[in-house]
């Protein structure tokens, strides 16, 4: 098979405005990064506001395996499919991090023939919102310690102060340091760390934002430290949000691109789903809703992660209501799931694979009971797959209320997605949505937390020491019980152990350290042993990625 770089640069592109024009988008609005991509006005968004909605379907996915489940590449083949019957349809993904993209996961532009184009510069700098993120982040950190340095009139406490540095890399060296080394010129020596860029609040403020108004009042709440007597100090204490909205004036502008089959893409914003809110920006979601009929938006991870948190999070706060589910699932992935290692993921396993759809299962309950979404099952096809196994798969699933679909984006693009379309399109015509949030806003914290461990994880409870319970009652009494949960866990299990695979029952969640978003709204809870800074494997990715005399990047996947 043909690698997906080589796929992705021998595509005949359009120019960006080429593919606007189909969608009504006149020339005059964009503002062209190249020939092949390009940023979409704020004024013309504004023109949209009378317009009514198309629909919204949610694309998530059983929890990640080293097999690869495909749930971005379904995204793209789904939205390919659904114009290729008839429909008017958008996708909406998140920009790559360069973390994974140098480190072991990989880019997030999709695979096969099912990817948005140029493939090279998404996963690479893009159009520089991660960087412009990034620095609006760091500018903030660096007006911590010179508000300090000079004399401190806020009186914040060095000990107490809580925003992190970030750089969108992988790097564990930056976890934990010190700054202000080297005496009396270079400030006061204190203990900080580096997050990953993606992980930033400030990455999930400007998911969640909906004007460049609004972005900035978020940034301005931004509680960044405390005073000896705990009393919050602000990032507009520090006058820090002017500065910080200026830098994102132009990232906030949602991004276009094209998929292979030259249909519209929108890429906006990249907050990671295991510690952050893992969906793309709301305003490139409710702009392509107002343009297309069908809109295909991706949230991160399995659906215990990155589709609660675009329920509980990203819908609460922004009105968006998905009409339809897909959950991406393979086979390969599943018998993983049902104990069988990777090498041996090519050979049929029945016993394995029925073993294996328990954790499916329990993603599809929680889609269709907790999160009230109709609900279609997609069957990633890979070419070991046998009949064999995909029919077994399908007879378990039969009577569990969601349609099931093979789908051959991977390898015929948005044709080998037709069927997943229009199922799609039929249970949105014919299902309607029960659409509800997993808790309500006024539970407490703790029961917040609670119910996504019990109902979601199939938790038998929730723990915590001593210490982070009271940080929570703290919360309260400071006024955030209102705000919702982010969870901070594993992506790789329903429970905070990454090995346990399948659907593990009775085990208890442990919260370690509560975090406070005040800017996004949100109460980050970590749990287990989940890293907000990655690390690089033994062979990083980058060890594969070259440009040759041509000036043509190879060996990105």
């Amino acid at each position: 098979m043909t690698s997906d770089i080589a796929i992705a640069q021998s595509a005949k592109m359009l120019r960006i405005s080429q593919v606007a024009q189909r969608y009504d988008i006149e020339e005059e609005y964009l503002e062209p990064y190249g020939h092949y991509k390009a940023k979409i006005s704020l004024d013309f968004l504004d023109t949209l506001k009378d317009k009514p909605d198309g629909k919204l379907i949610m694309v998530t996915a059983i929890n990640p395996t080293p097999a690869g489940e495909g749930k971005t590449t379904t995204t793209i083949g789904l939205g390919d499919a659904l114009n290729r019957i008839g429909k008017k349809a958008i996708i909406c993904l998140r920009e790559p991090s360069m973390g994974p993209v140098f480190g072991m996961k990989g880019g997030a532009a999709g695979g096969g023939y099912s990817q948005v184009i140029p493939m090279e510069d998404i996963n690479l700098h893009f159009t520089g919102d991660i960087s412009a993120v990034a620095m609006a982040n760091n500018l903030l950190s660096a007006l911590i310690d010179n508000h300090i340095h000079h004399g401190n009139e806020l009186g914040i406490d060095a000990r107490r102060i809580v925003w992190k540095r970030v750089i969108d890399m992988n790097d564990r060296s930056l976890r934990n340091i010190t700054v202000g080394l080297g005496g009396p010129a270079n400030g006061f020596p204190r203990a900080d760390g580096f997050n990953i860029a993606v992980a930033s609040e400030v990455m999930a403020i400007f998911c969640l934002a909906t004007s460049l108004q609004d972005l900035k009042e978020r940034l301005g709440k931004i509680v960044v430290a405390y005073t000896r007597d705990l009393k919050p100090i602000f990032a507009s204490d520090l006058k820090a949000h002017g500065a910080m909205a200026a830098l994102l004036k132009d990232a906030i502008k949602p991004n276009m691109v094209q998929t292979l089959e030259n249909n519209l893409a929108f890429i906006h914003g990249g907050p990671f789903a295991n510690i952050a809110t893992g969906s793309n920006s709301v305003i490139a979601t409710k702009s392509a809703l107002k343009l297309a009929d069908y809109v295909v938006t991706e949230s991160g991870f399995g659906a215990d992660l990155g589709a609660e948190k675009f329920v509980d999070i990203v819908c609460r706060k922004s009105g968006l209501r998905p009409d339809c589910a897909v959950i991406v699932v393979t086979i390969r992935a599943l018998k993983y799931h049902g104990g069988v290692n990777l090498p041996d993921l090519g050979k049929e396993n029945l016993a394995a694979l029925e073993k294996g759809i328990a954790h499916l299962e329990r993603h599809v309950n929680n889609i269709r009971n907790h999160y009230g979404l109709p609900c279609v099952i997609c069957i990633n096809h890979f070419t070991l797959d046998t009949d064999a196994e995909i029919q077994l798969l399908k007879d378990k699933m039969a009577s569990r209320g969601a349609p099931i679909v093979v789908s051959k984006h991977w390898s015929e693009g948005g044709k080998g997605a037709e069927e997943l379309a229009q199922t799609v399109v039929n249970v949105i015509e014919t299902t309607p949505s029960n659409f509800k949030f997993v808790y309500d806003e006024t539970d407490s914290l703790w029961n917040k937390m609670a119910t996504l461990a019990t109902k979601l994880y199939g938790a038998r409870d929730i723990v915590a020491d001593s210490k982070v319970k009271a940080q929570i009652r703290k919360l309260e009494e400071d006024g955030y019980k209102n705000y919702p949960i982010c969870v901070a866990k594993t992506q790789y299990s329903f429970a905070t152990d990454p090995a346990l695979r399948g659907a593990p029952s009775g085990h208890s969640v442990n919260i370690r350290e509560v975090q406070l978003a005040s800017g996004a709204e949100f109460i980050v809870m970590l749990c287990g042993d989940v890293m907000t800074m990655p690390g690089l494997p033994k062979v990083p990715s980058s060890n594969m990625i070259d440009i040759d005399a041509e000036g043509r990047i190879v060996g990105l996947f």
